[in-house]
């Protein structure tokens, strides 16, 4: 078998709020149905993501999730920041909808569905040999990001930039970088 398409099919209360949020993001609406059963479906390039509607549906407390790799994640993510800035006025960091800063494996969005979205680099190299800084960056985005646990991040990645001395220039400036976005997520600017 040759030219398979996987489409996820995500939950959301409102396919109207859905929508809204990914004609920001720049994506179409291909598909919109309400009866008998709240359907959407958008489309941007080839990342293709369908909706059904669950009346009551929490936001907050799901666990649905899909991952979209692209050639150039950070693109992507410089044209979704452009549309929330249109919308906003500022890239939306905490609550639902949310969108985290780009790092080298990407980068996570959440709807207004709760849906959560990682996009990352299509082709991932494997990285042997890589210090405990890198690993405290990695471990604390997910924490972060997946687990709106940013104190526990902080302190993390705070204790790895005290004890990795010979981290190179780049994982210093990432892991740095992080911090000042964790910093401004819980209003502790320094």
């Amino acid at each position: 078998m040759a030219n398979e398409v996987t489409i996820p099919l995500l939950p959301c209360a409102s396919i109207d709020e859905v929508a809204e949020f990914y004609v920001m993001l720049g994506f179409t609406v291909t598909y919109r149905q309400y009866r008998p059963n709240a359907y959407l479906s958008v489309r941007r390039e080839e990342i293709n993501l369908h909706f059904f509607g669950i009346p009551g549906y929490q936001a907050a407390q799901s666990y649905s999730s899909c991952l979209v790799q692209v050639e150039d994640p950070r693109e992507l993510y410089d044209a979704f920041a452009a549309g929330m800035r249109a919308v906003y006025g500022q890239v939306l960091v905490t609550g639902i909808p949310r969108m985290t800063r780009p790092r080298r494996e990407g980068f996570l969005f959440v709807d207004p569905g709760g849906n959560w979205i990682r996009v990352v680099p299509a082709v991932r190299e494997r990285e042997n040999g890589r210090n405990g800084l890198s690993r405290a960056l990695d471990t604390a985005v997910t924490l972060a990001g997946s687990h709106a646990a940013e104190r526990q991040a902080l302190k993390i990645l705070e204790g790895a930039l005290a004890r990795e001395v010979h981290a190179s220039e780049e994982e210093r400036a990432s892991a740095l970088e992080f911090r000042e976005e964790l910093l401004d997520r819980l209003n502790l600017h320094r």
